[in-house]
């Protein structure tokens, strides 16, 4: 199961506190103060897993919490200092702040490791306050206290290439034909109700990783059958792939389909509109009015690159995929 949005809770270590502590020894009747300080609280860091490429891990956790310092003791003995917490996310995770919005940390490069909150400090010893004028302070800090955070992570998947299309337009099936990837592929629409990513070969040494988005549809960028979710990892993706069934000639416009996929990418984000794309006109062995086909190739080739291919034969898909390995250059 794929998972790509999760709330969580995280704090820090409390410091532990300060010590009040009098030395007493045998023939030392003024020892004077020998309270020792508290131990720092550990920190909260997050970190980069190359393992994980969803968020289900925090499925079942919502809480983590960091150690606690150990209080001072009597000797001039500080407390240990708690243990760090390291929370392991994969890359393409953005962590944000649930009360203000605002995004804390966004883990893109690997071997990321981000201190996200640090511990409280641990609290004075009452050997901190003598003085000239007072010999025996019987006063020590308690430690920082730390507050718990509410954090939501979103994930955003790391892909060269995104497939993009309606639903039922073919995207699982040619994933399925380009990569080792082996997402569900059934004859009705939303079979693909996750994101699915697969290593393409092109050639000998050229390769890219691919995400087969979900089938988006008019309203997507208001959620509408989930798309606002969807389209959140095409954000990432460095080239488009807009794949197009062209078997629904005869029964339905494929114009239409493209254009409503374009206009919910420009609505969500205009910066998606300006990401190069390139339109694979799918099952083109089931067209038979190969006049309209025509038609439809030359009405977008006049914005991009059209190419026809066939996911289940294979025809088309070595010149379609040197072209996207060409725009990734």
């Amino acid at each position: 199961m794929f998972h790509d949005e999760v709330t969580i809770y995280v704090k820090a270590g409390n410091g532990g506190n300060g010590c009040v502590s009098f030395r007493r020894e045998k023939f030392i009747p003024k020892g004077g103060p020998d309270g020792g300080d508290g131990g720092n609280g550990g920190a909260i860091i997050f970190e980069t897993n190359p393992q994980a490429s969803t968020l289900i891990n925090f499925r079942h956790q919502k809480h983590f919490r960091a150690e606690n310092g150990d209080p001072g003791k009597g000797k001039n003995m500080h407390g240990k200092s708690g243990a760090d917490l390291i929370i392991t996310v994969p890359r393409g995770t953005i962590i944000r702040d649930i009360e203000t919005g605002e995004i804390i940390a966004d883990i893109v490069e690997p071997d990321t490791k981000i201190r996200l909150l640090e511990g409280g400090n641990g609290g004075f010893g009452n050997t901190r306050f003598k003085s000239s004028i007072n010999q025996a302070p019987r006063k020590a800090n308690p430690g920082k206290k730390t507050e718990e955070k509410k954090l939501r992570l979103e994930l955003k998947l790391l892909a060269d290439v995104g497939i993009i299309g309606c639903p039922n337009a073919g995207k699982s099936t040619l994933l399925s034909h380009i990569s080792q990837a082996r997402p569900k592929i059934a004859d009705y629409p939303f079979t693909t109700k996750e994101p699915m990513l697969g290593v393409v070969q092109v050639g000998d040494y050229a390769s890219f990783v691919a995400a087969d988005i979900p089938g988006l549809l008019e309203g997507a960028h208001q959620g509408t059958g989930l798309g606002d979710r969807f389209l959140r990892h095409i954000e990432r993706t460095k080239v488009l792939l807009h794949v197009i069934d062209a078997a629904s000639i005869d029964c339905r416009d494929p114009m239409a389909d493209f254009k409503t996929i374009n206009k919910e990418l420009g609505e969500y984000s205009p910066e998606l509109l300006k990401k190069p794309q390139i339109v694979a006109l799918n099952k083109i062995d089931a067209v038979s009015d190969k006049k309209a086909l025509e038609k439809v190739k030359k009405q977008i080739e006049k914005e991009y690159p059209v190419y026809l291919i066939s996911a289940v034969s294979g025809k088309g898909l070595k010149e379609l995929l040197a072209a996207a390995a060409e725009k990734l250059i």
